[in-house]
């Protein structure tokens, strides 16, 4: 009787393990697809122009943000797997074909968006695709560059400056031109600032990318190391910080959630190591962006 009885537990247990274990992994596929499909990045560069709109009063865009989200998907990952594509279409693993008939769609999105828009804010967003374009793109002479891709990623120290154009480019200028908002001196204060977040914000990645990257890569740890690197860090969090009182328009919550905010990204990146985990950065530092909107949206 006793023996029959912690037979089924046993038995019991041993499904509840498997159960929990077969949960587990759907999760963890779902998550990989999420981060590697770019959704993850994507709802970042979304958050950042939202932030745009809130900081300067603006009303939400709707074709403006779907753009963003859709079109930042559809850059990265064609940016991403296009050597794959190119090299290995035939033989395409499961989780590439997947990525890329989500791309496709994704790409099919941002056009029905991009219709939406004027004429003229599509010619400033031309400037930028074709940034990233040539960021994947061999275009340039050969002696140029570090390795056989010959693309701007693959210039020695210019990786980490072209996404953050990119990014402060289209997360402030874009949203603000969409509303026909008059440039000033707080928009290049903001624009800075951005600039400024998101080489912060990359920190922790090309101290995770140490160990993979090309020397000639000459990233900014490979350069000054990784320590001199999070004090730099440092220094820009606090520059930015400080930008904001410099302002004429801003406000006691811009203040301290811009403060909270530059907090947890020091705390990420002086906590980054080399050997750091499959997510910290790809998830956890990425996703500051996505915290910060959201204590704006709760503190308004």
């Amino acid at each position: 009787m006793v023996l029959d009885t912690i037979f089924r537990a046993s038995k019991s247990l041993e499904l509840t393990c498997i159960l929990y274990f077969y949960k587990m992994s759907i999760f963890k596929k779902l998550l990989n697809f999420y981060i590697n499909s770019s959704i993850h990045v994507a709802l970042a560069v979304y958050a950042l122009t939202y932030i745009t709109l809130l900081e300067f009063d603006l009303l939400y865009d709707e074709a403006m943000l779907y753009f963003v989200f859709y079109a930042t998907i559809t850059g990265y990952n064609f940016v991403k797997y296009f050597g794959l594509a190119k090299f290995h279409h035939r033989s395409l693993a499961n989780w590439l074909k997947a990525i890329q008939i989500f791309s496709f769609f994704c790409f099919v999105l941002m056009g029905y968006y991009a219709l939406q828009l004027p004429l003229e804010l599509l010619v400033y967003l031309g400037v930028f695709g074709l940034i990233t374009f040539f960021y994947a793109i061999p275009f340039l002479p050969k002696r140029i560059f570090i390795d056989k891709y010959h693309n701007l990623r693959s210039i020695g120290g210019l990786k980490v400056y072209v996404i953050a154009l990119v990014w402060s480019g289209v997360t402030v200028f874009l949203p603000l031109l969409s509303n026909d908002y008059g440039i000033d001196d707080d928009v290049f204060i903001t624009e800075f600032q951005r600039f400024c977040f998101v080489i912060l914000l990359m920190l922790p990645f090309e101290i995770r990318d140490l160990k993979f990257d090309s020397l000639k890569l000459s990233t900014i740890p490979q350069r000054i190391g990784v320590r001199n690197t999070k004090i730099i860090g440092v220094v820009m969090a606090v520059l930015i910080f400080l930008l904001e009182f410099f302002k004429d328009e801003t406000s006691q919550t811009q203040i301290l959630v811009l403060g909270v905010v530059q907090l947890l990204t020091v705390l990420l990146l002086v906590l980054a190591r080399k050997n750091q985990n499959k997510y910290y950065s790809s998830f956890w530092v990425e996703g500051i962006p996505l915290v910060w909107l959201l204590l704006l949206v709760v503190a308004s």
